[in-house]
Order: C-alpha cells, then structure tokens, then sequence
C-alpha cells in the first residue's frame, strides 16, 4: 500500500516480484599454472587469446611447457584462461639454496640534489634489461612538474614511447599534487610495465626526448638487473616448492583463489602423485576439475594396473590422459615435439562445452585434436579397452577421423569402484549445478524462513531446473523423471528454522554417455511352408 493516501484516486504501486531468475555459470574457464619468462606473480592474470598470453606472459618459451599448452587450449576451442606463473622466489630459494631468485630490473632515477626515485620492472625477469627505458621531460610552465615516459630502446633503432604519465610532482605541498606513485602504482590505470618506490622531495634531472641526438634514456636493469631465476620444471622439487604456497592466496596455485570462477585446471607435465593428490583436494574445494597429464615416458605396458596412488576420494574431480601429443614446434623450424595432453583436452572440453553443453562427454568423433601431428603411442582397440576400464581416457588415431579424445571417465572411473561419479559429463554436470545454486541463491540469506521463502525457492531454482531440461542436460521425457527440487516443511523442520537453517534439496538423473554400442545382428531363416 502506498505510504500516504490523501487526495482521492488512482494510486500506481510497484510490487517486488518473486522471480530471482538463475544464471548458469560458466563452465570452461581454465587455468594453467607453470613457469614463464614475464608476467605477474602475485595474481592470476586472465587472458582470452594466446596473443593476450604472448603480451602479459612472452609467449612460447623452450624452456617451460606452459605457453605451447595454453596456445594448444585457444588452438582447440578454449576463450579464456587463468595464467598462474611460477618463479623462484625468496621462500623457493630458501627450499632449495641452488635456486637462483627471480628479480625484477630496475634503475635509480636521479634529482637535483639526491635520488628521486626508483623505477622498477613490474614483475621479475630479464624481459625488461635494456629493452624499456625511462624518459623525464620537464614541464615549460612549471618548474616542479614533469612527465615520465616509458619507452622500448632496441639497439640501432628509433625508440618508441609506450607509456606517458604527465603533469606529476613531488612536491607535497603542491596544491593540484598528482603524485609519481599514485598515478604509476595505481592497479587499475597505472603503467603497464613498471612502479615506482623511494620517492623523494628532489625534482628528477631531464633527459628529454630529442632523437637522435637527444640524451640516453634511463636504462631499466643499471641499478639491478632483472633475472628470470631458475627454472621451474614441474616434477622438480623447486617447482613443487612454488606450487604448493600456502593456502591464503599469495603464492602458487592459490592465487586462483581470488579468481571469481576457474572450472579446468591445467599444470602442465605435472607427474607426482603426492602433488596431483593435493590438486585433485583443492580443485574439490573450488567446484573445478583437474585434467591430469601422464608421464612423457609412460607406455602402454607401464599403465598396467592403472594410475597409482592418484584414484583417492579427490578423485572424482580429475581425469587422466594417455598418451603425449607431437605437434610442430615454432620455436624449431616447424620439428615436431611431443606435448602433455591436458592443453588440447581442456581446448575440447571447452569446444564440446559450446557447442552441445557440459552434459555431453568431451570425447568421440567430434573430439578431435587441432595442430597436431600424431601421438606418441598408438593404441589398438584391445589396448585400449585394458585402459579404459581402469580410468585411463586415451587419445587415439582413425584413419578418417584422425586424433580423438576417446575416453570420458574421471580417476575413480574403474570399472571395480563402481563409484557415481565414474564419467567426466556427470561429474562436471554436477559441479555445474552446484556452481550455478550457489552463485544464483544468495538472495536467500537473511529472508525470512517460512513457507512464502520456501515457495519463492522452489519456483526459482525450478524454473532454472526445467530450463536446463528443455535444452537436454537431464534423462526423461518429463521434468518429473529430469529432475526435482524440495524445499517444504518436511525437510525444515521447525528446530531448522530455530537454528537459521534452509534446507534445500535437488535431484537430478544425469545422461550417462553411450560408452559402448552393442549392434545384434541376426540372420532370417527362410520361411517354411507348413
């Protein structure tokens, strides 16, 4: 009713509506963890194509896995991915002394009558030595202010600008004061390849850009020049050190923990069981799914008896797979070299994601591999069915369809588990709608808990349920048999209530895919005539 009802007439009154309509959340987002030659290593950086990994990240590298396994993601069918990049830092070195820390460049910028500054590489590596430089113009108009230029510096060639920051002081009583930090350090429209520390009182000294007779810009790695560190190979102990930083989200894979939302976690050529046990926990915490490489050495005699000590309860949140992939290697001519699988496979879980929905295994026919050259191991069918059973998604070669996923079983997909949760479609399903729940009920909380919430829960959880039915997620020919939800008086009970509680339950019948095709052929005996 409206507040005050004074003159008499028609009085127009909005009325809140029930409907708190579900989104489903994405389910392809990956997220590859490893060593690379640049980028950030205090938070994950988002990229949406390899040209934005070549920019943030320095693209491929020989020495690490990680760029050719996120190229071969976006080369299969993948849009955006988390780049997690691992060096060695001070808590690596004091693991493993042989390490060499990774360190950013950087260069004292000096004033009239001291330093003024100090100007360094926004993240660790050699990637800024000689290549970018600093440039101070003073300003005409004012005496104390200035702009800083960064600029790239190749050798025998014309700079270029690529960052300007003008009009900025040091003076603290200036009273327009656009500070060197404030204006450089800030996170969001601040410089893109450096910060700044140590700042004093003492304007900077010019070197003004005047090519090519103008005077050499300042040189970022004169004061400290920027090292790329060891390099961290997974398998290593160093590498290890790196991953497994503590869990409040500082270091390693725990920065993903930040990120709004990751589904498929990639590292690439990781091996060891007592690592791939820790990922398969923490990709069960975070609703995400591990796609977990086999060794470049395993062969089909070596995987007899399936994957060993990596099949716990975690389990149900990875899936293995077999064998390596050869592809042309840019950085040799074109020459084939042989990649872990999990880059293309979580390309085709993204693809397969797009075009048919979660519910649909990334495997068969139309899972095939995009840029490669063949496989390392080439199985038979009795191979392959001897994995299969045992958890081991292989990848396989036809002469008409060429290279295909060809399993779509998690890691507690053997046949003698007989766990729930034995094929990849029904467990990412699952995470799915858990995810989507989550994200799309928190309007639930602190609502008055009564019949009027319960009916509002039903409604739009339901319709988010019956949604997913029409576009084919569920088994059954009616919602009935796809799927139900309960929220009522029988599963609130009254000491619920009491305690803050709101129960609801979901059920739904998931699409088991057609693992095998049984074809019965049988012959007609001619009719006989009686």
């Amino acid at each position: 009713m409206p507040a005050t009802l004074t003159y008499p007439g028609v009085y127009i009154e909005e009325i809140p509506s029930a409907v708190h309509t579900i989104t489903g959340v994405a389910t392809s987002i990956a997220a590859f963890v490893g060593w690379a030659p640049k980028g950030r290593t205090d938070e994950a950086t988002l990229v949406q194509s390899f040209s934005d990994y070549q920019r943030e990240f320095g693209g491929l590298d020989s020495r690490s896995l990680l760029g050719n396994c996120v190229s071969q993601f976006f080369n299969n069918g993948g849009n955006e991915a988390y780049i997690v990049r691992l060096v060695a830092n001070a808590a690596v070195v004091a693991a493993n002394p042989a390490d060499q820390e990774a360190v950013p460049a950087s260069v004292v910028i000096p004033g009239a009558g001291g330093d003024a500054f100090t100007v360094t590489a926004i993240d660790e590596g050699q990637w800024a030595n000689t290549v970018y430089g600093i440039r101070i113009v003073a300003n005409p108009a004012l005496a104390n202010r200035f702009s800083v230029l960064v600029v790239n510096t190749p050798t025998g060639a014309q700079e270029t600008t690529v960052e300007t920051f003008t009009n900025l002081s040091l003076d603290p009583a200036d009273p327009q004061l656009r500070s060197v930090a404030s204006v450089i350090n800030d996170p969001e429209t601040g410089s893109q390849f450096i910060r700044v520390t140590g700042i004093s009182t003492f304007l900077p000294t010019p070197n003004p850009l005047t090519v090519p007779a103008g005077a050499s810009p300042y040189v970022l790695g004169s004061a400290v020049s920027g090292l790329d560190g060891t390099v961290l190979n997974p398998g290593t102990a160093d590498f290890h050190t790196a991953l497994n930083s503590d869990g409040i989200g500082t270091g390693g894979v725990h920065l993903l923990d930040t990120v709004p939302i990751f589904n498929l976690l990639c590292v690439p050529g990781e091996t060891d069981p007592t690592v791939i046990g820790n990922l398969q926990t923490y990709c069960h915490s975070q609703r995400a799914f591990y796609i977990v490489d086999c060794k470049q050495s395993d062969t089909f005699s070596s995987l007899q008896g399936g994957p060993v000590g990596i099949t716990g309860d975690d389990a149900i949140n990875s899936a293995f797979y077999f064998p390596w992939v050869n592809a042309p290697d840019p950085l040799q001519q074109g020459r084939l070299n042989s990649y872990p699988p999990c880059g293309f496979v979580a390309g085709i879980y993204a693809a397969t994601d797009a075009a048919r929905g979660v519910w649909k295994a990334p495997a068969g026919i139309d899972a095939g591999l995009s840029g490669e050259s063949g496989l390392t191991v080439v199985l038979t069918d009795l191979q392959n069915g001897t994995l299969n059973v045992q958890a081991i998604n292989c990848l396989r070669h036809f002469p008409v369809y060429g290279d295909v996923v060809w399993g779509a079983r998690t890691l507690r997909g053997n046949d003698q588990v007989g766990s729930e949760w034995k094929y990849v479609p029904i467990r990412r399903m699952a995470l799915f709608l858990e995810s989507s729940l989550y994200e799309g009920t928190q309007w639930v909380v602190f609502e008055p808990n009564d019949e009027r919430l319960w009916g509002q829960i039903r409604l739009n959880v339901g319709a988010f349920m019956q949604g997913l039915f029409l576009q084919g997620a569920f088994q059954g020919t009616t919602p009935q048999q796809a799927y139900f939800v309960k929220c009522d008086a029988e599963n609130n009970p009254q000491l619920s209530i009491n305690m803050g509680v709101v129960n609801i339950l979901v059920g739904f019948a998931p699409l088991v895919p057609a693992e095998f095709v049984v074809i019965q052929i049988q012959q007609l005996a001619g009719q006989l005539q009686s």
